[in-house]
């Protein structure tokens, strides 16, 4: 097990307590107690009473994450940073400077850079991006004739803009340049980027409309991105360990976590490139986020940081359709507000999250399993650090004939490409999506099950003496129907 790392990082004029002091200093034993608190409280964000606590390491090998590394942020600090497992199968450990690809934790980063040019007055977040834009222009059509794009609305995913995400591309293949990206042109692999509903109306991810913005920063600054966002936000804010440089150097490979599938072997080829460096490409550690996470925290209290005022922060940190503001999730009232981020690359799950008080915490795993690893991880920061609005949901657990399992096990059609795989495991039921992890299934009743992997109930259609003949998932609010193959 690596040491913990400590670190000064601390925001300026921190947190302090309810009379105005500051905390109380805290030892080494004290924290350390902390971190075994965490790692050996791993809990699922969604599970029944009585749940038994897992080990990380416990957890790891289950999941078949070999890395993991985390740094928690406290009392407005990064209180501790550790790395666990390895970087690739048989390799070399995980440590705190371990650099992960951050996936979509590269959009806030990138939102940033777009807010210090508009505080300069070099842009402006409401004009048509078309005006800036000179190397490739939003393609008209009946929605832009009527309503023009703009920077907020494309930072906040309500621009009408398609393409959620982006596959990368795998090593030894063609590398798409930025303009075909957005036509969508070989050898890009994904759609052509366009508008395909009214701006400013709904909120939809968008990866592409963040490669839109990617195109505008060049074309304005005459700068490459990457190098744009080094001097800008990077080297700024202290985060001397994140680069967005895709494909990553030959000379930090050696510090870099390596990605790998859902069964645990390493992605061919080793990391992706992502050409989409806006949405997709920053290679970063938890605690160079941390301080991303803690010099917005500066700005958002009106406290000094070196890129933005609190105006500028203000509006990154404002609500908006789909609880996202200018490049991050902002949820809860004050004074319990939080912000934050997740980000998935092929073979890369991660997460950020940080509360106004000056708490929070940084996951990042090299695991195709890693989003249930992280929600774990979270839900104990989360206990041990008692976060505010954090809540476990807990369904009721009931006893299931287990003859009764086996009239619910078979083959499910969800969709054209969508198989969902229903097993019975020494009495134990299981679901398996196509291309997806297997899930442990637990009765709430003898024709409803759940997951703790994530916030569903799977309903069979069935009176206990018969077969099911249909299932449905129910998730975030909708309906999954799905008939049994014969």
């Amino acid at each position: 097990m690596l040491p913990a790392i400590m670190t000064s990082t601390r925001a300026q004029n921190g947190p302090s307590t309810s009379n105005g002091k500051s905390p109380p200093p805290v030892t080494q034993a004290e924290i350390e107690a902390r971190i075994q608190r965490v790692l050996g409280g791993l809990r699922p964000p969604i599970g029944f009473a009585g749940q038994p606590h897992a080990s990380l390491t416990a957890r790891m090998s289950t999941l078949n994450v070999p890395g993991v590394s985390i740094a928690v942020i406290h009392n407005g600090a990064v209180e501790w940073a550790r790395g666990f497992g390895v970087a690739l199968q048989g390799g070399r450990p995980v440590g705190p400077g371990t650099l992960f690809q951050a996936g979509s934790i590269s959009k806030p980063v990138a939102a940033m850079a777009v807010m210090a040019l508009a505080q300069a007055g070099k842009l402006d977040l409401d004009v048509d991006v078309n005006s800036y834009l000179k190397s490739w222009k939003v393609p008209a059509n009946s929605y832009t004739d009527k309503t023009k794009v703009t920077l907020r609305e494309l930072l906040s995913h309500s621009a009408g803009t398609t393409v959620h995400g982006f596959a990368g591309y795998q090593a030894g293949l063609p590398i798409p340049s930025l303009i075909d990206v957005l036509d969508g042109s070989p050898p890009a692999n994904n759609p052509p980027i366009v508008v395909d509903e009214p701006p400013g109306r709904n909120f939809r991810y968008s990866g592409g409309g963040y490669t839109i913005v990617q195109q505008l920063l060049i074309d304005v600054t005459g700068r490459p991105f990457e190098d744009l966002l080094d001097e800008t936000v990077l080297r700024p804010l202290g985060m001397s360990r994140s680069s967005y440089r895709q494909p990553l150097p030959a000379r930090d490979l050696p510090h870099a976590a390596m990605p790998h599938t859902i069964g645990g072997d390493p992605v061919a080829g080793g990391p992706h490139t992502y050409p989409e460096l806006a949405a997709a490409g920053l290679w970063t550690t938890p605690t160079d986020l941390a301080r991303f996470d803690l010099a917005l925290l500066d700005a958002w209290a009106g406290r000094p940081m070196p890129i933005l005022s609190q105006p500028a922060a203000i509006q990154m940190l404002t609500s908006g359709l789909g609880n996202y503001g200018l490049g991050l999730i902002v949820r809860g009232s004050p004074p319990h507000r939080r912000f934050g981020h997740d980000g998935v690359n092929a073979g890369f799950i991660n997460s950020m999250i940080s509360y106004e008080t000056g708490d929070g915490a940084i996951v990042m795993t090299n695991g195709d399993q890693g989003d249930v690893l992280v929600a774990e991880i979270m839900q104990s920061i989360a206990a041990e650090y008692q976060w505010p609005d954090w809540t476990r949901k807990e369904r009721k657990l009931v006893a299931v004939d287990p003859k009764l399992l086996d009239r619910l096990i078979g083959n499910y059609r969800l969709g054209p490409t969508m198989i969902v795989h229903i097993s019975n495991e020494g009495g134990q039921l299981f679901s398996r999506a196509t291309g997806g992890a297997k899930f442990e299934l637990f009765a709430q009743s003898d024709r409803d099950f759940f997951t703790t992997a994530f916030d569903s109930v799977f309903t069979f259609d069935t009176d206990g003496s018969t077969d099911a003949r249909k299932l449905v998932i129910h998730q975030d609010g909708k309906d999954y129907p799905g008939d049994r193959i014969p």
